[in-house]
């Protein structure tokens, strides 16, 4: 019975096994030292909001970065001192009827310009990018004096009913993501004898629930975020404020405690980075599949 023995590698050997490794090394610090930087980047602002909602309102805005004093009461002094409750109700309300509302109207638009072939599909579907690059402020004016007709001002309503008539950059989104199933799936469930309606809830639905959903979080983030639209419509009625024009009134009452600020901004901001972290899948599935045909 023999053995062999493995022979050590000689000199040059070794620094050649080394010296591989050296530039390897370097190459994937090279490779992931820009998305370091940028994820810091990224997360340096909010950092900078948390260790601040902890500070005494002395310190706060200081050269100090940590706080001396970790002041956890300021979250508490928050829920008593605005109707945060409220506040969130009415975002809440907001976010989720204009996105249901945006999904019934926008989802069988979509279909009908992807799926459908009619006579003057590429017309509506500039119209539609026209509408898209129409700017909100050139329309204000006559639509407050229509909402203000129908007695509707002074609540969320002019902001959550238009969504029933589609959202021109939802329906946009959803076209592209709807080009990128065959239209054979659509061909074959009519030869079966299913109609449109059908033929959009059995298949093209299912096959399009990533776009459906990235869409969907699109517009809820966008009206939980919404400033614009609750001072232009609900400004007047302190009853009906979301959080985020609650956020800009609170700043411009308390504008210098600035740690009483922050924790409302991160108790503000936490359900909308919850609700990302459980769709973010959908999310980056929808957009990256968005748009492979034009």
């Amino acid at each position: 019975m023999t053995t062999t023995l493995a022979r050590p590698l000689s000199g040059s050997s070794a620094r050649r096994a080394q010296g591989g490794r050296g530039p390897r090394t370097l190459r994937w610090i090279a490779q992931h030292a820009g998305l370091v930087a940028v994820g810091v980047l990224c997360l340096a602002p909010i950092v900078f909001v948390v260790l601040t909602s902890l500070m005494s309102s002395d310190q706060a805005l200081t050269a100090s970065i940590v706080p001396t004093h970790w002041e956890w009461s300021n979250y508490a002094r928050v829920f008593t001192t605005v109707p945060l409750a409220q506040w969130f109700g009415n975002s809440a309300m907001y976010a989720v009827l204009a996105t249901l509302f945006m999904l019934l109207s926008s989802v069988p638009a979509a279909y009908a310009l992807a799926q459908i072939r009619f006579r003057g599909a590429n017309l509506i579907f500039t119209l539609l990018i026209i509408a898209m690059l129409l700017p909100p402020q050139v329309t204000a004016v006559p639509v407050y004096v229509l909402w203000s007709s129908l007695h509707l001002t002074g609540t969320l309503w002019p902001l959550i009913l238009p969504n029933l008539l589609g959202d021109a950059f939802s329906i946009f989104l959803l076209r592209q993501f709807f080009l990128t199933i065959p239209r054979e799936y659509g061909d074959a469930a009519r030869m079966d004898g299913a109609g449109e309606w059908r033929v959009l809830w059995s298949v093209i639905i299912p096959m399009a629930r990533p776009g459906i959903a990235s869409a969907a979080i699109f517009l809820f983030f966008n009206s939980w975020n919404d400033y614009y639209g609750p001072l232009l419509y609900a400004s007047e009625n302190p009853s009906a404020w979301p959080v985020a024009y609650g956020l800009a009134t609170f700043r411009g009452v308390h504008g210098t405690d600035w740690s009483m600020t922050m924790a409302l901004t991160v108790v503000i901001m936490l359900p909308v980075v919850i609700i990302f972290f459980f769709a973010q899948k959908a999310f980056v599935e929808g957009i990256a599949l968005t748009g492979v045909k034009g």
